[in-house]
């Protein structure tokens, strides 16, 4: 089944852009400072597994080391109550910009309101990291809520691709 794609390249160039998103819960965000690959796969195919994320199936363990190992990559974990709720990767890039790479829930936690304080969480990292530009894609196979909780939080679209 062929299916049409559009992807959303989204951008922020400055801190006031931000509009962070209410505390709703008690969502707690902590760095993971030990490259792990079997937590950050765990991540990528269970918060993208039915949003065609597919990209990243075939890394061996030594190509997910490579990549967490750098320390240009973040990986930042949101939990509730002590259990992973979801995840954001950071990248920083050339020219100070920083790249949210991959950001997402865990099914279980989709519609409570976390996405936003997720989200906001990974703006503030990524500023933090000295960035002066944050950028990120999204497109019509994600979540129906990605693209319009990335607006509310003050990203803007800066290109469009449509694929057939």
């Amino acid at each position: 089944m062929q299916r049409d794609l559009t992807i959303w390249y989204l951008e922020m160039t400055d801190p006031g852009q931000h509009r962070p998103a209410r505390p709703q819960s008690d969502l707690r965000v902590e760095a993971a400072r030990i490259p792990c690959p079997e937590l950050n796969r765990f991540f990528y195919t269970a918060v993208g597994g039915d949003l065609f994320w597919v990209d990243r199936l075939d890394w061996d363990y030594a190509k997910w080391m490579a990549y967490l190992g750098r320390p240009d990559v973040e990986t930042w974990i949101g939990s509730v109550e002590g259990t992973p709720a979801g995840y954001f990767e950071l990248e920083k890039q050339e020219a100070g910009n920083v790249e949210l790479k991959y950001f997402g829930l865990l099914p279980q936690f989709i519609g409570r309101g976390l996405g936003g304080m997720l989200l906001t969480a990974a703006i503030e990292r990524a500023w933090g990291m000295g960035a002066s530009r944050i950028w990120v894609h999204t497109n019509n196979l994600d979540g129906p809520a990605a693209l319009p909780g990335y607006q509310a939080r003050g990203f803007r679209i800066f290109k469009e691709e449509r694929l057939t």
